[in-house]
Order: C-alpha cells, then sequence, then structure tokens
C-alpha cells in the first residue's frame, strides 16, 4: 500500500470515528446542559453521582465491539474472514450476558447501588431514577457500542459515524422535548439517552439490509478461547472508558468532603466535557485500530507502526488546540451549565477546567498506545498501560494530591496520573522496538 493511500484512509476512518465518538459522548454532554437548566445544582449532582454506572455499561459495550472486531480485522487481513461468523456469534452472547446481568442490577440493586455512589437525602430521589432506568436500558448501549464497532471494521466508517451522530442529536432533541415542554425531570433525560442508542441500532441495519457485511450470526456454541481473546483485547477499551467513571467516583466522594454538592455540581462540569475530550482520543484511535489490525493480519508491522504515528501526531495536535480553547474561554464554560449563577460553583469549573485538561496531551499518547497494543494483539502490555492510567495511578494521585493541597491538588490528580503512564508507555516502546 502506498504511504498516500494509507494516509488516506486513515484520515477518513479518524475523522468519521472523531465526529461519531464526539457525538457519542454528548449524550451525557446533553443531559448534563438541560439537567443544569431544568433542575438546577442538586440535578446536575444527582446526574454525576450517576455516572460511573454509565461508564461501566458503556465500557462494557466498548470492551465486546473492540474485542470481537480486532480479531474479525485481524482475520480478514490474514484469510478472507472465514472466521468472521463465529466470532461475530460469539460476540453477541457475552453481550446478551452482560446486558442481563445489568438489566438484573437495575431491578433488584438500584437502591443499594446509589446509596453506594454517596447520593445524600437531597439527591437521593434523581440519582435512582436516573440509574435504574440507565441499567434497564443496557442492553441497547451494549448491543449498540457491538454493531458499531463491526460495521466500522467491516469498511463502512461512513455508516458508524452517522449512526452514532443521529443517535446523539436524538438525544439533544430528546433531551429538550422531555425536560422542558414535557416537565418530565430527571426521568426525561435519562429516557433520552437510552432510546438514543436504540435508534442509532436501526441506522446500523442498513449495513445488512444493503448485503454488504462480511460477518453475520451462525449456528455455533459459545467458544472459550474466543470469548477470552474478546474481553482481554478489548479490555483496554474497558479501562478507557471506566476510568472516568473510577475517576468520577473518586473525585465525588473527594469533593463532597472538600466543598459538598456544589463541589460535586462543579466537577460534573469539567468530568463531562473530559468524555468529550477522551471521545476525541479515542476516535482517532478507533478510527486507526481497523488499520492497524488489518496491516498486522497481513504481517506488515511497518505499516501498522506507520499508522501509529499518524495517530499520535493527530492526538497531540488536537489536544493542543483543545487545551487553548479551554484555558481562554473557561469563564463562558463554566457559565453554559450554571444557571443559578452560584460564584462558588463558577470559581471551582474555571480553576478545574484551566488544571484538569493539562492531561489532555497525555491523555491522547496514551490512549493511542494502548489501542496500538490491542489492534496488534499484545494484550498485555494494552491491559498494563489501561490499568495504570485508568486505577493504579489517579486513585493513589487523588488521594495523596488533595490531602496536600485541596482542591487545587485534587485537580491536579489526573495529570499527575497520566504523565506517570505516559512514561511507563515510552518503557513498552523502548523494549518493543529493541525485540
Amino acid at each position: 500500500m502506498k504511504t498516500t493511500e494509507l494516509f488516506s484512509d486513515f484520515l477518513r476512518y479518524a475523522a468519521l470515528n472523531v465526529a461519531g465518538m464526539v457525538g457519542l459522548s454528548c449524550y451525557i454532554l446533553a443531559d448534563t446542559f438541560f439537567v443544569s437548566r431544568g433542575l438546577g445544582t442538586q440535578g446536575l449532582a444527582a446526574l454525576n453521582l450517576a455516572l460511573p454506572i454509565v461508564s461501566l455499561v458503556m465500557g462494557t459495550g466498548m470492551m465486546l465491539g473492540m474485542g470481537g472486531a480486532i480479531q474479525y480485522a485481524v482475520h480478514r487481513g490474514r484469510d478472507g474472514g472465514e472466521q468472521a461468523g463465529a466470532i461475530f456469534t460469539n460476540t453477541l452472547f457475552l453481550a446478551l450476558a452482560a446486558a442481563l446481568v445489568y438489566v438484573a442490577s437495575g431491578l433488584f440493586l438500584s437502591r443499594p447501588l446509589t446509596l453506594l455512589l454517596g447520593a445524600d437525602q437531597q439527591v437521593f430521589a434523581m440519582t435512582h431514577t436516573y440509574l435504574k432506568v440507565i441499567l434497564l436500558f443496557s442492553p441497547a448501549f451494549i448491543l449498540n457500542h457491538t454493531l458499531l464497532a463491526f460495521v466500522r471494521n467491516d469498511g463502512a466508517p461512513q455508516l458508524a459515524s452517522l449512526a452514532m451522530l443521529v443517535g446523539s442529536l436524538s438525544n439533544v432533541l430528546l433531551d429538550y422535548l422531555f425536560i422542558f415542554p414535557l416537565d418530565m425531570g430527571i426521568f426525561g433525560a435519562v429516557l433520552a439517552t437510552g432510546i438514543a442508542p436504540v435508534i442509532s441500532m436501526a441506522i446500523l441495519l442498513l449495513h445488512r439490509l444493503r448485503r454488504r457485511n462480511g460477518f453475520h450470526l451462525v449456528r455455533t456454541r459459545l467458544h472459550w478461547k474466543t470469548a477470552r481473546a474478546t474481553c482481554s483485547l478489548g479490555f483496554p477499551s474497558l479501562v478507557n472508558e471506566l476510568s472516568s467513571g473510577i475517576v468520577m467516583l473518586v473525585f465525588n466522594t473527594l469533593m463532597l468532603s472538600l466543598l459538598g454538592n456544589v463541589g460535586v455540581a462543579a466537577y460534573g462540569i469539567v468530568a463531562n466535557l473530559a468524555l468529550v475530550v477522551i471521545a476525541v482520543f479515542t476516535g482517532v484511535a478507533q478510527g486507526a485500530q481497523p488499520l492497524i489490525s488489518r496491516s498486522h493480519g497481513q504481517g506488515r508491522p511497518d505499516l501498522a507502526r506507520r499508522v501509529l504515528g499518524y495517530g499520535l501526531t493527530v492526538c497531540l495536535a488536537m489536544a493542543g488546540v483543545i487545551y487553548i480553547l479551554l484555558a481562554l474561554f473557561a469563564p463562558e464554560v463554566a457559565a453554559l451549565f450554571n444557571s443559578e449563577g452560584d460564584p462558588v460553583l463558577a470559581a471551582t469549573a474555571v480553576e478545574g477546567l484551566r488544571l484538569y485538561f493539562l492531561s489532555a496531551p497525555l491523555a491522547g499518547v496514551n490512549i493511542m498506545a494502548a489501542t496500538y497494543f490491542a489492534a496488534t494483539q499484545q494484550a498485555l502490555p494494552a491491559q498494563l498501560l489501561s490499568l495504570l492510567r485508568g486505577l493504579f495511578l489517579v486513585v493513589p494521585a487523588a488521594l495523596l494530591l488533595s490531602a496536600l493541597w485541596g482542591v487545587w491538588g485534587l485537580w491536579l490528580a489526573l495529570p499527575a496520573a497520566e504523565l506517570a503512564a505516559a512514561l511507563v508507555c515510552a518503557v513498552l516502546f523502548l523494549r518493543l522496538k529493541k525485540s
């Protein structure tokens, strides 16, 4: 493949996936905006307390979709995709099993989970409503992410991007309709979010109706080797998404102790914007993944590394632009979500926007690197890097820095964790280069 052709393919896949992933992340950002306008600080705090579970559900779908789709892309590059049907069917088995667990949790464990997330008497009812409905809609979220990954790896990134964007737009429109004209409160916000992936899946069915899909359901039992590979290769995608939820849970708890519900609301503004920023990097990485996996399956590591270079360059450039814009316009951004004009909320959010997003360039590098390792079937370094940035570094950093410097230290915990993970990433690549 010519360099110009490879770069052109990368730009097409990356641009489409960035647009789609940003649209997908706007599911929650739209909720944040309309809830802040319709329900004020208490509604914003309730929404933010429920977001770790949202991240878990979406992360499960991303894990299964990415893990299955990586195997599908590699086999297409290696043998034309003879095992495509079995891989797809096994992935759906896992998706349905996970969805059943979440639905059962929504039916029987939603109240204990709400308490576990830290909801106090003021926000318990709204947090519980949002959490329960999200869990009941989990099959739609998980199946949507699974289908998106397979369609993207089946040579239809345009359709995958269209499905994500239309789903997101429908969520925005339904959010407005349910919260304001119909006055459905927090239930309206979460109902709009739950309907959106159903609309997205309806669009993805066009891939099947046009008879362009290389994957389909087949008669097969669950193959544990394939299932393990799916979970193993998709695990970084789960951690990338779940890390947002874990960070939210830890930060919410610390913010409650430092500033109360106003602090949680301020962090909610920063955290929801962070979901969009992470979606940009995830979009670049997921756009690169089919090309990296295909090159790996064809035995062309040079092409895979070239795509990695494209991805890292784009992530760093976009991170620089994002940080400059957020730093310059932090007061205006905070004001969008501060309908009551709370001065403490405004000051805390502005400080957070300017400190928290120092992590953006490092996060882009780490996400791209973890995706490269997974796409080339190097599960262990991908898992290590994802776990370090998502759990093993950020939680201790948040506890230590907040104890030392309060809210200011808490905002710097994520940049510190991403920096440490980036250093580990550099070591992993140096070892790979020598081997």
